[in-house]
Order: C-alpha cells, then structure tokens, then sequence
C-alpha cells in the first residue's frame, strides 16, 4: 500500500504527472493556514501589541508539529491493512477528503468577511485568555489545514497522485505569497488564486468521489449496476503522460461503470445545491446581522 511515507520522502511516486496535483493540494490549504498567521499578526501589529507575535509562531510551530504527529501515525496505521480492508479504507478515505473538499470550498466561496471576523477573534482572545489564546487559536487553525493536507495528500496518493516536489513546491509558494501579502509589497489579487484553485480541487473531489465508488465496487460492498459504458483506453491511456494528469487529478477511468459516473455527475449536481444553499444563509439579511 502506498501510505504517507510515499510523500514525505521515503518513498516517492513514481511518475511527474503527481506534481501538479500535490502542489495545488499543499498551495490551497498552506495559503490558507499561512494567511491566518498574517492576520493574525497584522491585527496585534495595528492593536499596538506587537509583543504577542512571538506566540503566534508558538501556535503555529505547535499545530505544525501536531500534524506531522498525525500524518506519522495514519501511515503507520496504513501500513497494517492489505486485501478488501486495504480497499475499504482507501475507499472511505476518498470519500472523506470529497466532502471535506466540497465543504471548504462552498464557504470559502460564501465568506465575505473572513478577514474581519478572524480580527475580531484575535481581539476577544487578547481580552480573555492573552498568549495563551492567541496560540490555541492559531495552533487550531494550523492543525485544521494540515488535517486535511494529510487527509487530501492520502486520498491522492492511493491514486498514484502524490509527490513530494509538488508538495513541497506549493507549501513554498503559499508562503511567498502569504509573505508578500503581509508585508505590502504588491497587491495580491487573492480571490483569483482562491477561485482558480477552488475550481481545480472540485474537480478533484469528483474524481475522488468515483474513485471511491470503484473502491467499494471492488470490495464487493457496492455493485457496478452495469459494466463499463465505453471503453476509450485506446485513445486515452491512463498510464501516458495525458491520461495520468487527467487520473491524478480527476479519477479519470477510461472503462467507468454506471456507478461511478452516477457518482462523479452526482457529485457535481449535490455541490452545486449546496452552494446555493449555504449562499442563501448567507446572504440573509439575519447572516448580514450575525
């Protein structure tokens, strides 16, 4: 089984076509992480308690370290599983990073105030529990980002998919990104990066979705309803260079069943009525009052 290990270096992938979608894994999720540590530092820097911002970096090196902890322990954990188990698991795991995706991507896109609402979080800590919560709060945020690097970087590997370059390519230009942003240098047009990578990571989570469809399929837990509907191999190899981008990044399958295109269009048809959904909360004049 291809666990974590695979990605942190004792064992790469093979193949380039894992790159791209390790870095822009790594990139959305550290850039995320990385801003919050910048506002949070900007926000003490304009409160006049500069001083705090040493506390900033213990939260972050804590959720840091706490997220390698856990990435060490679910592949030791990966490493112990073989046969329909092995299947069961991945299967369960893809799914998992599928809904994760969809969620953070559907209120990121609804969040029109992010940057105050971080703010004003940072000022109640201040006022209540000082160092203490300016840590935990940037320790949480921290965790929660590299919880679902690990969890997204894992689905992606079971799918030939995960790379350590790409990966650490995208944590490096997350946080040249973040940097610029919190010095001023240039004006960085951040809703493009997010919707540009948000576009990317939903069709991605598709093609998780149907991957763990076919996961299932072959654990004999769920049927494949009918055989494969086509059979495009021939014009698409999932082993050239096309084929394995398309595969890392999308689940491409040139001999899908009926059940894994239900789930992939499913997929799509679900996240858009989400969307819609959490946009109407939202954009409620309640929400507008919260």
């Amino acid at each position: 089984m291809k666990t974590i290990f695979n990605i942190i270096g004792l064992g790469l992938s093979d193949g380039g076509t894992a790159v791209l979608t390790s870095f822009v894994i790594t990139f959305r999720e550290l850039l995320e992480a990385s801003l919050v540590v910048v506002i949070v530092l900007s926000s003490l820097k304009r409160a006049g308690q500069g001083g705090y911002g040493i506390y900033v970096w213990y939260g972050a090196s804590a959720g840091i370290i706490a997220s390698v902890s856990l990435a060490i322990a679910f592949s030791a954990f990966l490493g112990g599983l073989d046969g329909n188990t092995e299947k069961v698991f991945e299967g369960i795991t893809m799914a998992l990073a599928a809904v994760l995706l969809t969620w953070m991507i559907v209120w990121m896109m609804g969040q029109r105030q992010v940057i105050k609402k971080l703010e004003t979080k940072v000022h109640n800590e201040l006022g209540s529990r000082g160092a203490l919560g300016i840590s935990l709060l940037v320790a949480t945020a921290v965790l929660r980002e590299g919880v679902e690097t690990v969890i997204f970087l894992q689905s992606a590997s079971f799918e030939g998919g995960a790379n350590l370059s790409g990966a650490v390519a995208g944590a490096g230009f997350a946080i040249i990104i973040a940097s610029v942003v919190f010095t001023g240098v240039k004006k960085v047009n951040l809703k493009l990066f997010f919707q540009s990578s948000s576009a990317l990571l939903i069709l991605f989570a598709a093609g998780l979705t149907s991957h763990a469809l076919l996961e299932f399929q072959e654990a004999g837990i769920i049927s494949p309803i009918t055989g494969p509907l086509y059979d495009i191999t021939w014009l698409i190899d999932k082993k050239s260079l096309g084929g394995g981008i398309l595969k890392s990044l999308f689940g491409y399958t040139g001999r899908p069943s009926l059940t894994e295109m239900m789930g992939y269009g499913g997929y799509f048809i679900l996240t858009y009525l989400l969307y819609r959904h959490v946009h109407k909360i939202q954009t409620s004049p309640l929400a507008d009052r919260s």
